[in-house]
């Protein structure tokens, strides 16, 4: 694709109809919120196959990919090394029902990849990676309640659905109507990076804090960064009070490294939860820390968890593939490269428009918000303008560039991008912040 080829005409008849039988029989026709499209208004995409960088719909239309279907797709979309051990493990049976030693080689690859992490269980999703990661908590602390932060997301369980990040922050959502007040009010809600705030809720509540879940980089209200100290702080407060630190890798674990990113900010968690990269794409999530917490669960303890496709074969084989891939000599600095030259025309392009916008990023990691003030936490995320990122968004669809559907999301760069789509990307991001300005 040339930058000369960014376009407003695109046919979307077939999606349509496709999307009106949806409604039909799926709940808003999705089986995720954010898939309706509701904060950027338009008809939901309705995508027919992916390959690399690209979605394609059902009418033809090239779509170049930064949501990545949420980050899990480092490699890109049907990667041949990942697409090939699918198809082999499919010949050999896609369910067992016991353990198979595919389980044991993806673990040796991520304690590997993370050795504060001493044992490891593979779960389907990364809400089943938090919520059990949580119950082990409590059955190994004896205590009941949970600090998390505003706008964070963990998933939906329960516990977590008070002032989440994600699809809750996307569609409005502050509670969520049934869950139960009662277990509502062990979860204990404090704004990102303010750790004073997670001092007094120690000491408001002495010996009864099982936990604090956090991301190391919030990436669920669009992506804000840790300010310097928060996550030591973090630490150093859940060892001075005998609870446990869950740090939430679902998105940030292999996306920015071959491993954890606890290390970079100078911190190992007794519990990490990971998920979406080490499944290549399959649905796989696993949670990990510390052998003395994780014997607890059964068979050896009596902190109960099980699933019938945990550690399923075609995950598994998936997640080897794709790990195995991430040992190549500079794949994390030319997709950091990659990401920063797109983050950087952003920004150039804001100041020259003097729009009051600005960018969060790390890594393959970006958002553009549409406040002037610097968003640090879930309040200053709220702030944007969320028409404004709706044009944006729409503008850049048009254009043939795939966003998240919603301002509190982040973009992905994929190894599968290269030099020419960032400039294309780059292109159709100058014409649509023009537009904007001009609006």
């Amino acid at each position: 694709m040339s930058v000369t080829q960014t376009s407003s005409r695109r046919n979307n008849r077939r999606s349509r109809e496709i999307f009106a039988e949806a409604e039909k029989v799926l709940v808003g026709g999705v089986n995720s919120p954010v898939r309706a499209f509701r904060a950027v208004g338009g008809e939901p995409l309705i995508i027919e196959r992916g390959l690399g960088q690209y979605l394609y719909d059902p009418d033809g239309n090239q779509l170049l990919d930064f949501v990545c279907s949420w980050g899990a797709m480092l490699l890109g979309h049907a990667h041949p090394s990942v697409s090939a051990a699918i198809a082999d493990q499919a010949q050999k049976g896609t369910s067992y029902g016991v353990t198979t030693e595919l389980e044991v080689e993806l673990a040796r690859r991520i304690l590997r990849a993370i050795p504060f992490m001493e044992k490891v269980r593979f779960v389907s999703s990364g809400t089943e990676a938090t919520m059990s990661a949580l119950r082990l908590a409590r059955g190994f602390t004896g205590r009941d309640l949970l600090i998390k932060f505003q706008g964070c997301y963990h998933g939906h369980a329960d516990s977590f659905l008070s002032q989440a990040g994600s699809g809750l922050a996307t569609l409005g959502i502050a509670e969520c109507p049934g869950v139960p007040q009662a277990l509502a009010q062990l979860t204990l809600n404090v704004p990102y990076n303010d750790l004073a705030a997670v001092e007094k809720l120690f000491a408001q509540h002495p010996g009864k804090v099982a936990a604090v879940i956090v991301e190391p980089i919030a990436a669920n209200m669009g992506v804000v960064l840790p300010r310097q100290g928060f996550l030591p702080g973090l630490r150093e407060l859940t060892r001075k009070h005998e609870a446990l630190l869950i740090v939430d890798e679902v998105i940030t674990g292999f996306r920015l490294r071959n491993g954890s990113v606890q290390n970079l900010f100078g911190i190992e968690a007794d519990l990490t939860t990971l998920g979406k990269i080490i499944g290549g794409g399959l649905p796989v999530a696993a949670y990990g820390g510390r052998a003395e917490i994780m014997d607890r669960v059964a068979p050896l303890g009596p902190v109960y968890q099980a699933g019938t496709l945990a550690g399923n074969p075609l995950a598994m084989r998936a997640g080897i593939a794709t790990l195995d891939q991430l040992s190549a000599p500079g794949l994390y600095e030319r997709i950091e490269k990659l990401s920063t030259t797109l983050v950087t025309a952003i920004r150039e392009t804001i100041r020259s428009e003097k729009l009051s916008a600005h960018v969060n990023a790390i890594g393959s990691l970006a958002t553009l918000f549409f406040t002037q003030d610097t968003v640090d936490n879930y309040g200053a995320a709220k702030k944007s303008d969320t028409k404004r990122y709706t044009q944006y968004f729409r503008s850049m669809l048009e254009r043939g560039v795939f966003l998240a559907p919603s301002q509190f999301e982040a973009s992905f760069v994929s190894v599968a991008h290269t030099d020419s789509d960032i400039e294309f990307a780059a292109q159709a991001a100058r014409e649509s912040l023009h537009q904007i300005a001009i609006s």
